[in-house]
């Protein structure tokens, strides 16, 4: 599996999320909600209209962890959310696919779509790095961390047990690293 990584650059970030918008305001919905409450694209998946509607939180239960985990939805995602849900049932899903199930009913769109908008996307604007689902999710925390430094609500944020992992998951240790070694001799 490929190792992917957050995007740093803020001008870069600004432009995936105008493609995404200009292209499919579902899929700029789900990179937004990933950009700005740092889910797992399968918590993301799982969202329906009902866990958005009307409140200032997203509870829900993490899939990997099984942790019940509440995040606030912040204005910039408030504003995103509102037109995208008006008209909507509240069972309906959030990032729900074309397609249907076997006993046609709605679903959510696949990790595998999900992962294919992301990349599409940042080859489209330039992106060079690696990315895949969890590029959203480590944009949100390498962006945190540069503006909060608080490494341990990172941490939490995130439910890692060292602060460690969550520098090395949000690539900023390695982004020391490089500039370390590259002032070694200046």
């Amino acid at each position: 599996m490929i190792e992917v990584e957050p995007i740093k650059d803020p001008d870069q970030l600004d432009n995936l999320c105008e493609h995404l918008k200009s292209k499919n305001y579902r899929n700029y919905v789900m990179f937004m909600i990933g950009m700005n409450t740092g889910l797992r694209i399968s918590d993301i998946l799982k969202l329906k209209v009902s866990d958005v509607r009307n409140t200032e939180f997203i509870i829900t239960t993490e899939i990997k962890t099984g942790k019940k985990k509440k995040v606030i939805i912040s204005l910039p995602l408030k504003k995103v959310l509102d037109p995208f849900i008006e008209g909507k049932a509240d069972n309906e899903y959030l990032i729900k696919s074309n397609k249907k199930t076997k006993k046609g009913a709605e679903k959510p769109i696949s990790r595998q779509a999900a992962y294919m908008i992301i990349r599409d996307a940042a080859r489209t604007i330039g992106f060079t790095g690696n990315v895949g689902t969890h590029t959203m999710r480590k944009t949100f925390g390498y962006h945190y961390y540069k503006k909060y430094k608080n490494l341990a609500r990172l941490q939490k944020i995130f439910n890692h047990r060292e602060e460690h992992i969550t520098l090395v998951y949000i690539g900023v240790d390695q982004e020391t690293i490089d500039r370390e070694i590259n002032n070694l001799w200046n």
